[in-house]
């Protein structure tokens, strides 16, 4: 059992740290031996503590923090590991491995970041979607070195009707009510303000059931967006949930909406198909990587409140049978191929062939 080294410089929880969390725990549960290497008190810090994943806490600091590099020049020279893997820009930045250590550095992208100065020294790329891979390749890396591994997402759990009413009750929302649930954080990339726009231009109820809109997250837009539902004269219709655990509002939502100018892949996609919802989402390059119009979702043009809502009526008016067959086709996409199994299969054998050309 070689040991592997994990990096992330992260103080957030968005997907791509949660996604580390779920990969260094299915990793160790594989029978590989994982060393979390992140921020003391950072979220994934302290998400790891339940774990038996041994974890050591640097700076990572965003400037060229010399402590943090020689810092993890001795863990690994502790620890002997035969891969680390860091996660996004500024950890693999800090990373600078001697040529005489035969670890083998994985920077694994979830985005189209800037290559210089932060990733070209690394040995081997992870793109999570083929063209944030292609993006690598025209940077100028080799393309034999970069590889297209996806995420996966956890099983989803499991809620009574009892909870789920309970949770309805909670946020006041009619027990007959039609619900769009949409999750991220409250920044302007992330479109929740064309979604309000959206949101507007639909009718207050369909087929007698009220629409209602939920929006899970935070971040320093959350005024303005309130201010401009209530400009809309939608306030009464949306819910603002703040940071919560998605899992039960993905089980209580008819809908799922991803309103993103941009998104490279697009985590929250796959964690509605895990609850075998309809999907509308912008056409964002991860979302025309991921959905397959009309059979797996629903595509609106970014950046375009009207081309949403059009989407949203058009999933809206569907009978329950026909928006049942939407969600159990991501489903079915999402099983095939963005499986826990399948994910950590592909890394393992990532693994192996690269320390047999380093000879670790």
């Amino acid at each position: 059992m070689y040991p592997s080294l994990h990096i992330l410089g992260s103080r957030q929880f968005g997907g791509a740290d949660q996604f580390y969390v779920r990969l260094l725990g299915a990793l160790h549960e594989a029978g590989q031996r994982v060393v979390a290497v992140n921020r003391a008190g950072s979220p994934v810090a302290e998400a790891l503590k339940t774990s038996s994943i041994e974890q050591a806490h640097l700076p990572l600091a965003n400037q060229w923090d010399l402590w943090s590099i020689w810092r993890i020049r001795e863990l690994v020279a502790r620890w002997q590991p035969c891969i680390v893997q860091t996660y996004m820009g500024r950890a693999t930045r800090l990373t600078r491995l001697p040529s005489k250590m035969k670890a083998v550095h994985i920077a694994r992208l979830g985005g189209y970041y800037k290559i210089d100065g932060y990733y070209r020294h690394a040995h081997a790329w992870v793109g999570n979607t083929r063209g944030i891979c292609d993006y690598l390749v025209r940077s100028g890396l080799p393309a034999e070195r970069v590889f297209h591994i996806g995420n996966f997402v956890p099983e989803p759990a499991v809620f009574s009707r009892l909870e789920l009413q309970a949770l309805r009750d909670e946020h006041d929302i009619p027990k007959d009510a039609f619900v769009l649930f949409a999750l991220g954080r409250l920044i302007g990339k992330k479109g929740f303000d064309d979604l309000l726009h959206a949101f507007a231009k639909l009718p207050a109820e369909s087929n007698g059931r009220p629409l209602i809109l939920l929006i899970a997250g935070d971040g320093p837009a959350a005024g303005l967006l309130k201010t401009l539902s209530e400009r809309l004269q939608i306030s009464p219709r949306v819910r603002w949930l703040g940071w919560q655990r998605p899992d039960p509002f993905y089980a209580a939502a008819d809908l799922f909406v991803c309103p993103s100018r941009h998104e490279p892949l697009g985590n929250v996609i796959l964690e509605a198909w895990n609850y075998r919802l309809p999907v509308v989402s912008t056409a964002t390059d991860g979302a025309l990587e991921l959905i397959e119009p009309e059979r797996t979702g629903l595509l609106a043009p970014c950046g375009n409140p009207a081309g949403l809502a059009a989407q949203l009526r058009a999933v809206i008016v569907l009978s329950d049978t026909e928006r049942s067959a939407l969600g159990e086709a991501g489903h079915a996409f999402l099983r095939s191929r963005f499986s826990r199994e399948a994910v950590v299969g592909t890394y393992l054998e990532l693994y192996r062939r690269l320390m047999a050309e380093r000879g670790c």
